[in-house]
């Protein structure tokens, strides 16, 4: 008897530089941010809480019950200071700082069975202790709860790549 399964899986990839990114979000350009600079720190993880918030909206999506698309107008990623352990009941962020950046220009992007989704903050954004992350469009999708360090200045992009099979 065949069994039915799903698969989501979530990488993330957190790129830090030194320069910002503010000018070129202006511009709409981050592209070419990206193209002209080097990150100086790289972090790489899997594996993240998707929230039934997220799993609702996906079925309103389907049964074209929602109007409210993941797409560059209406996604965000945001980030928070809370390190409480990520469930399927979260709705949001939970920490006392959160900050939500909208897609760079090109983002979402989907291919085969993939989608990512990409934003950057730059020197005056989310300056505390990056605990926790959201994807966001009026209700987060998921949650994934990790230390990534504690933001001064410069320019944090965190590009999410959600794969289902």
């Amino acid at each position: 008897m065949a069994k039915e399964q799903a698969n989501w899986h979530m990488k993330s990839k957190l790129l830090k530089y030194e320069e910002d990114i503010t000018p070129y979000q202006e511009s709409g350009n981050e592209a070419e941010f990206h193209n002209l600079y080097t990150p100086y720190e790289v972090i790489e993880q899997e594996h993240n809480c998707l929230l039934n918030t997220g799993i609702d909206r996906i079925w309103d999506l389907v049964a074209g019950d929602s109007a409210a698309h993941f797409d560059n107008s209406n996604a965000t990623i945001g980030v928070g200071n809370s390190d409480t352990a990520a469930q399927a009941t979260d709705t949001d962020l939970i920490g006392a700082s959160k900050t939500y950046k909208a897609m760079e220009a090109t983002y979402p992007t989907s291919t085969t069975q993939k989608i990512t989704f990409k934003s950057s903050f730059g020197s005056g954004d989310a300056n505390y202790d990056w605990e926790e992350w959201v994807v966001k469009c009026s209700v987060c999708l998921n949650r994934k709860v990790e230390s990534l360090g504690s933001k001064t200045t410069g320019t944090w992009t965190l590009e999410v790549d959600i794969t289902l099979s």
